[in-house]
C-alpha cells in the first residue's frame, strides 16, 4: 500500500471515529435542553434559541473578525509556550537537578491564578494583544514543560542502550528513540495547554477589554443577554475544536504511526 492511500485510510478512519464526538454533543444537548426546560429562558436558553442567535451573528462580518482574533491571539500564546516548554522539558527530563530546581517555579507559576497574570500584565504590557498573548503562554507552559519533562525522565533507557551499541549516533537516538517516547505525554499536555490558552485568552480580552470574543462576551453580560454569551461560547469552542482536530490531532497521528502498527488486529480502542 502506497504512502498517499495509508494516510487516506488513516483520514477516513479519523473522519468515521467522529461519530462518537456527535452521540456525545447530542447527549450534551439533551442535558442542555432538559436544564432549560427546568428554568426557563432567561436562566438558560434552549439549545435552539442558541443556535439561531447563533446563525445571526455569524451574518455579521465583525463576528467573524473577533473570532479570529481570539484565536490567533490564542494559537500564537499556545505556540510561544509549546515551544519554550517543550525545550525547556527536555531540557530538565535530560537532568533531574535542573528538573527538581524547575519544580518550585511550576509550583509558584499554577498557584497564581490567571486573573493576577492578567493585571499585572496590563501594567507592563497594556491591554492590547500582547497581554492576551502573553496570559496565553503563561497559563500554557507549566503543562507543557510537565508532558515534556515527564516524558524524558520516564523513557525506557535500555532502547538507548542498545541503540548505542548499534551505532546509532545521537542526533538520530534523540530523534528517532527519545523523541517518540516523550510524544506519549506531550501530545495529552499538549492538548490540555491548547484548550487553557483559548480560556486565558478569552479571560484576559474580557478583563482588559482587548477586543475579540472576550469583549463580545463583556458586552453580552452589560445587557444580560445569555442567549448571545452562549453563543459567543459556542463560537469560541468550536474555533477551539477545529484547531484541535485539523491541526494537533492530525500531526499526532502522523508522528506516531508506530501506535496503529503496534495495535492488535481487530481491537479498536
Amino acid at each position: 500500500m502506497s504512502a498517499a492511500a495509508h494516510r487516506a485510510g488513516r483520514l477516513g478512519k479519523f473522519l468515521w471515529s467522529g461519530w462518537a464526538g456527535v452521540a456525545g454533543l447530542s447527549v450534551f444537548a439533551a442535558a442542555w435542553q432538559l436544564g432549560h426546560e427546568a428554568y426557563g429562558s432567561f436562566i438558560l436558553p434552549s439549545p435552539a434559541e442558541t443556535f439561531f442567535t447563533l446563525t445571526v451573528i455569524l451574518g455579521e462580518p465583525e463576528a467573524w473578525r473577533l473570532a479570529g482574533m481570539t484565536a490567533a491571539r490564542a494559537v500564537a500564546g499556545f505556540v510561544v509556550a509549546g515551544l519554550s516548554g517543550t525545550v525547556a522539558g527536555a531540557v530538565a527530563g535530560y537532568h533531574p537537578a535542573v528538573l527538581r530546581l524547575a519544580r518550585p517555579q511550576l509550583t509558584l507559576m499554577l498557584g497564581v491564578p490567571p486573573i493576577a497574570w492578567i493585571v499585572l500584565l496590563m501594567i507592563w504590557l497594556g491591554t492590547g494583544g500582547a497581554t492576551v498573548i502573553a496570559t496565553a503562554a503563561i497559563a500554557c507552559l507549566p503543562v507543557v514543560f510537565i508532558g515534556a519533562s515527564e516524558g524524558i525522565a520516564g523513557r525506557d533507557r535500555g532502547l538507548d542502550d542498545m541503540a548505542r551499541a548499534a551505532g546509532v549516533g545521537p542526533i538520530a537516538r534523540l530523534f528517532k528513540i527519545v523523541f517518540r517516547q516523550m510524544l506519549n505525554t506531550l501530545f495529552p499536555a499538549l492538548v490540555m495547554a491548547l484548550g487553557t490558552a483559548f480560556k486565558a485568552a478569552i479571560m484576559a480580552e474580557l478583563l482588559a477589554n482587548a477586543g475579540g470574543v472576550g469583549e463580545a462576551l463583556a458586552v453580552a453580560r452589560a445587557n444580560l443577554d445569555v442567549a448571545e454569551a452562549l453563543a459567543w461560547i459556542l463560537i469560541s469552542v468550536t474555533s477551539l475544536i477545529a484547531i484541535e482536530y485539523g491541526l494537533l490531532q492530525p500531526l499526532r497521528a502522523e508522528l506516531e504511526t508506530w501506535r496503529e502498527a503496534a495495535r492488535p488486529w481487530g481491537v479498536k480502542r
